[in-house]
């Protein structure tokens, strides 16, 4: 994910992180905290951190569990000689 800050927020300096560390803490409980400019780090709630991290759930899972109306689908059959192709 490349680097990208907001642009109303504040990049604080190392040396004010480490002075200032839990106004930085208090301030990432409302919007992400960015530090460092050469390299540059993100402060976040855990909270926030733990849902980025979350593995997402697989397409077929996903399928399964939002469209459980869609279980009795009339299939045409395959062998049926005049069968009409609605992609021509």
């Amino acid at each position: 994910m490349p680097y990208s800050y907001e642009p109303n927020s504040t990049v604080w300096t190392i040396a004010e992180a480490k002075s200032k560390l839990s106004e930085l803490l208090r301030s990432a409980n409302e919007q992400p905290q960015y530090i460092g400019t050469k390299k540059p780090y993100v402060v976040v709630p855990v909270e926030q951190w733990e849902k980025l991290q979350a593995p997402t759930e697989p397409m077929g899972q996903w399928l399964i569990n939002n469209f459980t109306g869609c279980d009795e689908l009339e299939l045409p059959d395959r062998k049926a000689p005049d069968r009409e192709v609605s992609f021509e």
